[in-house]
């Protein structure tokens, strides 16, 4: 039986991380969670790019485009539609509170986790479409 799982390692992958700028005193900590796991799985700096959108409704589109660069290992929603996977953190809450607690530093940090999520399947897309080895 084979196994085929993401084992968390973000170096040689390129992320689009797409932030909206509505809310950013919520939005900002997302990001930065993002970026933090990223950084942590050892995804470079110069293979991260964050795509600044006026709103949460812009997301999808912005994403979309993403992928379709061809330019990422993996984006943040509409993956159906691109075969890149894309991890989807926006957060539905009920005060500004909760946000902000969704939000906090750490790796409950829902950005955080979009991230990992993110990497993890682009670890998955690629072993899944890479060349399989010759049977003996």
């Amino acid at each position: 039986m084979h196994t085929i799982q993401g084992a968390g390692r973000a170096a040689g992958l390129r992320f689009a991380v797409v932030v909206s700028k509505y809310n950013d005193f919520v939005t900002d900590r997302l990001q930065a969670g993002a970026l933090a796991a990223l950084s942590a799985a050892g995804a470079a700096a110069d293979d991260v790019t964050v795509v600044r959108v006026p709103g949460a409704f812009e997301i999808p589109l912005a994403a979309q485009h993403a992928g379709e660069s061809g330019r990422f290992d993996a984006v943040a929603e509409a993956a159906a539609a691109t075969g890149i996977p894309m991890a989807f953190g926006v957060l539905t809450t009920n005060s500004v509170e909760e946000a902000l607690a969704r939000a906090a530093d750490g790796p409950a940090n829902k950005g955080h986790e979009a991230a990992v999520a993110a990497i993890e399947m682009a670890e998955v897309v690629a072993q899944l479409t890479r060349p399989a080895a010759p049977r003996k």
